[in-house]
């Protein structure tokens, strides 16, 4: 009878294997060929399934005139996704009673307009506290008269809105929010996060700098958009660009960190066992949607219908997602009832990663689209 019961599970055990390579395979399969269709160079896909690495791939080509492919080692930008470890970190300082996200930032900097002071923590975490934008679209307002400059020319601006009353995704929000966690850390932040997070797991290919930063194994980011000089706005050609960006030091809690995909896996996989919070209502917390003062939700549009603490959100009845997402390349998608998390990382800005993942979702969980 035992000898029965075992070869049962290892037929068991087996079927699962087959189907999980057969599905991995079909997953493959559909991304090489969106990575056609929208002339993808290289990626890096990671698939988390009740808390465990399923697997992780890397296709194309990392550095297109050197012919470089792209590894499971290769190092991608990822823009604002940084805004998941600030969030985190802003929580691990509420666990130790340093700060509380309902206060108003005038309890933790000085020298701030009057209208800004009873702007809150949250409200500075969810973009929905109306101030202006310490960036245009040249980068610091100001020019090259640096961080300092910029600071002192968005206290000049107007408030863009009562807070709470829109959501307005900008850089001053977490400009102030780094300012917020070095004072209440004592240590800068880039230090709080790595000892408070990235050692916490073992990641050790996480980096803050600029795309001009020579860093071992990390690939270009490429476009086909330029921007047009007199409306500003950005249009798609068919000529494949090295993009350049700059990240300003006193706003890394903003954007500018580098990784990759299994290093992210690392960090979600630490974050959703315990390994940040003590308490699994502080991750409610960061993901819970923030409503406006009208009671309504606002985001980045299409599935990401909602904004919580750093975290986009997609807000629905069935199988809810949280998908935080930079430049436009970038993303990854944890869909919190349904105990999956996938990771996509590109090098090519402007291909809508958060709907790429969707679609790989659909492959663990059918009925994804319906309402």
């Amino acid at each position: 009878m035992k000898i029965k019961n075992i070869a049962l599970l290892m037929l068991s055990l087996y079927g699962n294997f087959v189907f999980s390579q057969n599905r991995k395979s079909e997953i493959m399969d559909y991304l090489k060929k969106e990575m056609a269709e929208q002339k993808i160079p290289g990626c890096q896909l990671a698939v988390i399934k009740d808390n465990k690495l399923l697997f992780s791939e890397a296709l194309g080509v990392a550095n297109i005139p050197f012919s470089v492919p792209a590894k499971t080692n290769t190092i991608f930008s990822i823009n604002s996704i940084a805004k998941v470890f600030t969030s985190v970190a802003i929580m691990q300082l509420e666990e130790r009673h340093k700060l509380n996200i309902g206060d108003p930032i005038s309890k933790y900097i000085d020298s701030i307009p009057e209208n800004w002071k009873k702007i809150t923590l949250k409200q500075l975490l969810s973009h929905t506290s109306g101030l202006p934008d310490i960036e245009d679209e040249r980068g610091l307002i100001g020019g090259d008269k640096g961080q300092d400059s910029a600071w002192v020319k968005v206290k000049k601006l107007p408030l863009l809105t009562e807070a709470g009353e829109k959501f307005y995704y900008n850089a001053t929000n977490y400009y102030i929010l780094q300012k917020i966690i070095e004072k209440c850390s004592s240590t800068k932040f880039e230090n709080f996060v790595r000892k408070n997070q990235f050692d916490v797991v073992g990641m050790r290919q996480i980096y803050y700098g600029n795309s001009y930063d020579v860093i071992e194994n990390k690939c270009p980011t490429y476009s086909f958009y330029t921007q047009d000089k007199v409306t500003k706005q950005y249009i798609r050609g068919t000529k494949l660009r090295e993009t350049y960006e700059e990240f300003p030091s006193k706003m890394i809690t903003d954007a500018g960190a580098f990784t990759t995909a299994e290093e992210m896996a690392k960090w979600i996989i630490g974050l959703q066992s315990g390994k940040f919070l003590k308490n699994n209502k502080e991750i409610d917390t960061i993901w819970e949607p923030v409503k406006l003062n009208n009671g309504s939700y606002d985001g980045f549009g299409d599935i990401l219908n909602a904004y919580a603490l750093g975290w986009p959100v997609i807000n629905r009845q069935n199988h809810p997602g949280v998908s935080p997402t930079g430049g436009g390349r970038a993303a990854f998608t944890i869909y919190q009832k349904d105990n999956l998390a996938i990771i996509l990382f590109t090098n090519l800005t402007g291909i809508g990663p958060n709907e790429i993942i969707e679609k790989i979702a659909k492959f663990y969980i059918p009925n994804l689209g319906d309402k």
